[in-house]
């Protein structure tokens, strides 16, 4: 749990995204209501079926969110860094959390109360705007990554997760996994050990290096292809 100790008010607003979009009086309204809770690698931010209350967006670090469904079953749904929001969906579709979300490093999560937020949308119509394009490309992110889940083979799934990490995370093709072999698994929708031998198969390809948690993309034509044909 949080360091109830170490939660904070202080003057976060530009960490909001799309904060160029607030007029300054929207901006001091929400400095005024910020508080910051510093939470430690594997955390838990939310649980999956409790109450949505406050907007959630990351100061800094790297956010898990996940599923859980019957007999432990998780599926790993996103990875949320710095800037952006997290819970996006629920907070506004739901009054519970549909998913879950954990600290996958130390990060810093800037709460602020729903109601303070919904105020500025009802007068802001940009930030409005923009806001529902946000929701929208979340929920097409899922949509997408569950069609990936049930449609694809294991070799498609695998470069799927190389993909993420390396364009979407990184920005790099030399990079180090920030998850578990078991939830790399669980973000592929496999089992570990599925994961581990598929990803010896690459190497063995030569479509990709290997030292640990650490990937060095030798072939990103080939990735991108495997993921394509699925």
């Amino acid at each position: 749990m949080p360091n109830i100790s170490e939660i904070q008010t202080t003057s976060f607003s530009q960490y909001l995204p799309f904060s160029h979009l607030l007029t300054l009086e929207q901006s001091e309204l929400i400095e005024r209501s910020i508080n910051v809770v510093k939470y430690k690698k594997k955390d838990v931010i939310f649980k999956q079926d409790t109450r949505t209350s406050n907007l959630l967006f990351i100061k800094s670090g790297l956010v898990k969110i996940y599923k859980e469904g019957r007999n432990e079953r998780v599926v790993i749904l996103n990875m949320v860094d710095s800037g952006k929001f997290i819970g996006l969906l629920s907070v506004f579709g739901e009054s519970l959390h549909q998913y879950s979300a954990e600290a996958v490093n130390d990060a810093e999560i800037c709460d602020l109360d729903l109601k303070v937020f919904k105020e500025i949308l009802e007068e802001n119509f940009m930030y409005n705007f923009t806001l529902l394009k946000k929701i929208s490309t979340e929920g097409l992110f899922i949509f997408d990554r569950l069609l990936s889940l049930s449609h694809k083979q294991l070799p498609g799934r695998i470069a799927d997760v190389i993909l993420y990490f390396s364009e979407s995370i990184y920005k790099s093709e030399d990079f180090t996994f920030p998850l578990s072999r078991k939830e790399l698994a669980d973000f592929a929708g496999t089992t570990k050990e599925s994961f581990i031998r598929t990803l010896t198969e690459f190497k063995n390809d030569k479509i990709i290096e290997i030292d640990g948690a650490h990937i060095n993309v030798k072939s990103m034509a080939l990735v991108k292809t495997l993921s394509q044909l699925g």
